[in-house]
């Protein structure tokens, strides 16, 4: 294969010179008719959850996890752990396996493999045999992640192709709400294998969808190099140490257990090492360069915040109500809320996408998280499920008014800057803001509620005192009694600390927003998709002229 750009072989359309990819390795953008665009943009929402919805199921209930397979904590966590280990890492790779053996080749190998693990997982009775299937499922849904963006971009006329864009970025975060809603109704006769059927049937029924309605075609050119491998390798080892750090350390503590100590030492050389050999690299997977400029890093920075805000509403109200001995089953109507309230936020941040300035939502989002955030801030050991329907429902809208928004502006300037490199370096900073950046702010809010339960639980002891009457009759009841109320009430207000630290951290975020706000109108900065769309405009012109006849 010579290194000039081509058409996959298989085409059922015949392209205009505007319709061509603009990208290497994505899909062609014809013009297609209305029937077939709503049929693109159905495709896009299956892919989009199906890409999510495996591990979001496995993820809310792993306690069912440890009964099936008879684990223990630490162990139930290494199938989370697992899969955001390879997920991080996996689009290093895969997106030059997209570039260099075509689009649909790409889709149609991740989805029948999704299937093979999909349906060995349901036979699954082994912890390894476990840990492994999980792993590799986490490569087919890295790149079903940008699959299901094409597809809903492909639902979109030309100049509004970025909210095809916003949607396929927004939608896979519906997983984890969604899952927790599904999960009482599959999990009602107790086999935690029932998950695992679902999961092989959105699997099928997304491979059915892509065959009989695939992405139009792509270009591709030979691009693989060895020193690729060298980076995955070394880079790829770093990250899958550093997710393993973050997932196990609260589990098995930090400063009790040796080998995380070695792991961190070896995350922090491998990913430096990693950096260094593609920062010298002609052609590298990651533009170190380009990530190191202003914009990338206020835009990795932003999704970083994006998902610690987040684990407000996956570990901070779930695990508070959960102390109350509350499952799945007493969180039915809170998490529809969650999932409509979502929905709603993705509908808003569309309908409301203005180019000229798009990230102007973002700081009324880190609001609405800092007011959601403080109302949670207040709960007793009478709180319930219903005391956390408005405030919930208000994160829920705001962080998918937040995410999609940061996303797009970040994809925005990656397609601006001008390199094929660029893309490889976006899609990697955005899957370890997901995946990494999930497990971290989940894991240091975690860290933070154990210490402060410390702290409250010595506090609480101090003050017990004999001569209270009440003590008095607690101590004669039984002093394990008094101790499960002092261990709970020290949970209690540990996790109003943690609600108290997000409504904090949400506000800075919103200071931090004006602040950005105000330093691009100063400098008169240009919006992204801005010179995005003047970009591409341009490009489309060039082609055609290429392409017209003397």
């Amino acid at each position: 294969m010579d290194n000039a750009p081509r058409f996959e072989e298989e085409s059922d359309y015949t392209l205009k010179p505007h319709e061509r990819p603009l990208v290497l390795g994505g899909p062609a953008s014809p013009d297609h008719p209305a029937g077939r665009r709503y049929a693109y943009f159905a495709i896009g929402c299956l892919i989009c959850i199906t890409q999510g919805l495996g591990n979001g199921l496995v993820s809310v209930n792993l306690n069912y996890a440890q009964g099936t397979l008879g684990l223990y904590s630490d162990e139930a966590t290494w199938l989370t752990a697992a899969y955001f280990m390879v997920y991080a890492t996996s689009n290093l790779i895969l997106v030059k396996f997209r570039q260099q053996f075509g689009l649909r080749r790409f889709v149609i190998s991740l989805l029948v493999t999704y299937v093979v693990f999909a349906m060995l997982h349901v036979f699954t009775r082994g912890f390894a045999s476990a840990v492994v299937v999980r792993a590799v499922s986490a490569i087919s849904a890295a790149g079903l992640s940008s699959t299901g963006i094409y597809y809903m971009m492909q639902s979109f006329p030309g100049p509004k192709k970025m909210l095809g864009m916003l949607i396929g970025i927004s939608v896979p975060q519906l997983a984890t709400p969604l899952a927790r809603v599904l999960s009482p109704g599959l999990l009602e006769t107790g086999n935690w294998h029932r998950l695992n059927w679902f999961e092989l049937g959105m699997a099928l029924a997304t491979l059915a969808a892509v065959m009989a309605l695939p992405l139009p075609p792509s270009e591709r050119r030979k691009v693989f190099e060895p020193a690729d491998f060298l980076t995955l390798a070394v880079l790829g080892t770093g990250l899958a140490l550093f997710v393993a750090i973050f997932s196990e350390g609260r589990i098995e503590w930090w400063t009790e257990r040796v080998w995380l100590g070695w792991a961190l030492v070896g995350s922090i050389a491998l990913i430096t090492a990693g950096l260094i050999i593609e920062h010298f690299r002609a052609n590298p997977l990651i533009n170190t360069r380009w990530l190191g400029t202003r914009e990338v890093a206020r835009i990795m920075l932003i999704a970083a915040a994006i998902r610690i805000l987040l684990s407000e509403q996956t570990f901070g109200s779930v695990g508070l109500l959960t102390l109350f001995g509350m499952l799945n089953d007493q969180m039915i109507t809170l998490n529809t809320i969650i999932l409509v309230a979502s929905i709603a936020g993705i509908v808003f941040s569309a309908l409301t996408l203005d180019p000229k300035n798009p990230g102007k939502p973002i700081a009324v989002a880190a609001v609405l998280i800092a007011i959601g955030a403080f109302m949670d801030a207040g709960a007793t050991n009478l709180s319930r499920p219903e005391n956390f329907y408005l405030s919930q429902g208000l994160i829920g809208f705001a962080s998918l008014l937040f995410l999609g928004r940061a996303m797009v502006i970040g994809a925005a300037r990656m397609v601006v800057g001008g390199s094929q490199n660029y893309l490889v370096s976006f899609i990697v900073v955005f899957n370890i803001s997901q995946s990494v950046g999930g497990v971290v702010g989940s894991t240091l809010l975690g860290t933070f509620q154990t210490i402060r339960e410390r702290f409250h639980s010595n506090e609480l002891v101090q003050s017990i005192v004999m001569s209270n009457p009440v003590v008095a009759a607690q101590m004669h009841a039984g002093a394990g009694q008094l101790s499960q109320r002092v261990a709970r009430e020290a949970n209690i207000l540990a996790y109003n600390d943690v609600f108290l630290l997000v409504g904090v951290l949400a506000s800075m975020t919103v200071l931090w927003g004006v602040v950005i706000q105000w330093s691009m109108w100063r400098r008169r900065e240009v919006s992204p998709l801005i010179l995005l769309q003047q970009q591409v405009m341009k490009a489309q012109q060039a082609q055609a002229n290429r392409k017209s006849p003397e």
